[in-house]
């Protein structure tokens, strides 16, 4: 009798000895479980986390623990094998914030779920400026972005050639994912560009005589003659008052463009012997391409003009940044010679 009421005291003690392991181990799995998934593990250290095109978990995995994105590595390596985002990593740009669990900043990144930049553009010079400007901003090099704009195959898609595409651009600000490509890029601007030029404003350049490849033309050299926006009006109307009657532009900015020397203050007339297509003191009509990225208020003063009779026009002597608008030479050669005075008095050579 004694002999049965021991074992059943150790078989007792067995069963609890038994179940308080198994609960041991229950709670250790509930813990770990919980530290992997639902503990803060982003530092806040980077507000943003850069994943390539085409790159691979292990590429991730090293820039996270390279950045100090996380503050426990392995056990966003756990919580990303068990969440299954190993074969699930998409390029992107993801925000950060700190506090962040494993299970947030995962699903966030499984999806695709990243912050689109917010990208700005207008008054830049030249296509090499645009595309060096862009590639800051996104994942593409200023080199893919230069081979397409230089392509003629590329752009006679969208109805240009490498002269003038720079016409496609509209300057705006614009919320662009940062690893879209550069053929989705230009794509995008295409869709925008064909978003301002609507019917009305088509109507408005053909009653110029002016394509809307030619209104950006000409809204570029109103764009960087005109240093204040209220004048830009004024200055269209003048260069499609030459326009009509055949005469030559002879802007000073299309032939610094020609010159391709953007510190040049005071024009020469030996400039004006430069070979180039772009020399409208040499050549009658607009230059093939524009010679700035013309803004949108270049753009509007043109399809929108003053109306006046004026067809000369030379740089105030004040400085001010306005001009001095003439009808005929005899007025324009008095304010050429003011203007001339005032940049000898600043000794102003070039």
């Amino acid at each position: 009798m004694e002999q049965g009421k021991t074992s059943s005291k150790k078989y007792r003690k067995t069963i609890i000895t038994a179940g308080v392991i198994v609960v041991v181990i229950l709670g250790y799995m509930a813990l770990s479980f919980y530290l992997r998934y639902f503990t803060a593990n982003v530092t806040g250290k980077q507000e943003y986390l850069y994943i390539h095109t085409g790159a691979t978990y292990n590429d991730v995995f090293k820039y996270i623990q390279d950045e100090d994105i996380v503050k426990d590595a392995g056990s966003f390596d756990a919580a990303a094998e068990g969440m299954h985002y190993k074969t699930r990593v998409k390029p992107g740009r993801y925000r950060l914030k700190e506090g962040m669990t494993n299970r947030r900043l995962i699903n966030m990144l499984a999806s695709g779920s990243q912050e689109a930049v917010e990208l700005s553009f207008h008054n830049l010079r030249q296509k090499k400026d645009f595309a060096g400007f862009v590639s800051k901003k996104l994942e593409a090099d200023s080199a893919s972005m230069i081979h397409l704009l230089d392509s003629q195959q590329f752009v006679k898609k969208y109805g240009f050639d490498t002269a003038n595409v720079y016409a496609m651009f509209i300057p705006n600000t614009y919320q662009v994912y940062w690893n879209t490509s550069p053929e989705k890029f230009f794509k995008r601007m295409y869709g925008n560009y064909e978003k301002y030029w609507t019917p009305e404003r088509k109507q408005k350049a053909a009653a110029l005589n002016l394509s809307p490849i030619k209104v950006s033309i000409l809204a570029s050299i109103v764009d960087a003659e005109a240093l204040h926006d209220d004048e830009m009006p004024t200055v269209a109307g003048l260069y499609l008052n030459r326009l009509k009657k055949g005469m030559k532009l002879e802007s000073d900015p299309t032939l610094i463009f020609a010159l391709q020397d953007f510190t040049i203050r005071r024009v020469l007339n030996k400039d004006k012997e430069v070979n180039s297509p772009y020399n409208t003191y040499l050549h009658t009509g607009l230059p093939p391409g524009p010679i700035m990225m013309p803004s949108m208020n270049a753009l509007n003063s043109v399809l929108d003009y003053k109306k006046s009779d004026y067809l000369y026009m030379c740089a105030k002597a004040d400085f001010s940044g306005y001009h001095a608008f003439a009808t005929n030479m005899d007025d324009h050669l008095k304010n050429a010679r003011l203007y001339r005075e005032a940049l000898d008095k600043r000794n102003i050579k070039r």
